[in-house]
C-alpha cells in the first residue's frame, strides 16, 4: 500500500494539488491500480504479436498526390504577377 508520502509525491510530480482528504482517499485507489499492473505482469505473453487495434481494418488513407486542377491553372494564369512552378511570386513586404 502507498504511504500517504508517496501519494504527496506522485501529485506533485504530476502538479496536481490534493488536500489531504484526497490523499487519504487516492492512497488505497492508486495502490489497487499499482496491484492490478503486478497481476498484469505475471501474464505470459511470449509469442503475442503487439496490437494497436482488433478489428482487422488496414489503413484506408490514400496516398498524397498533388493535381492540378483546371481551375487553379486558370486561376495561376490569371494573376498579373509572376508564375514560376505553378505558383504566384508576389513581391517581399517585409
Amino acid at each position: 500500500m502507498l504511504t500517504q508520502d508517496e501519494v504527496r509525491h506522485i501529485a506533485k510530480l504530476a502538479k496536481i494539488n490534493l488536500t489531504e482528504a484526497d490523499v487519504e482517499r487516492l492512497a488505497p485507489q492508486i495502490s489497487g491500480i499499482l496491484d492490478y499492473f503486478a497481476i498484469l505482469e505475471e501474464v505470459d505473453t511470449e509469442g503475442v504479436l503487439e496490437t494497436s487495434q482488433v478489428t482487422g481494418l488496414e489503413s484506408v488513407t490514400r496516398s498524397d498526390e498533388i493535381h492540378m486542377s483546371e481551375i487553379e491553372a486558370a486561376l495561376v494564369n490569371c494573376t498579373p504577377h509572376q508564375v514560376e512552378d505553378n505558383s504566384v511570386k508576389i513581391p517581399k513586404i517585409m
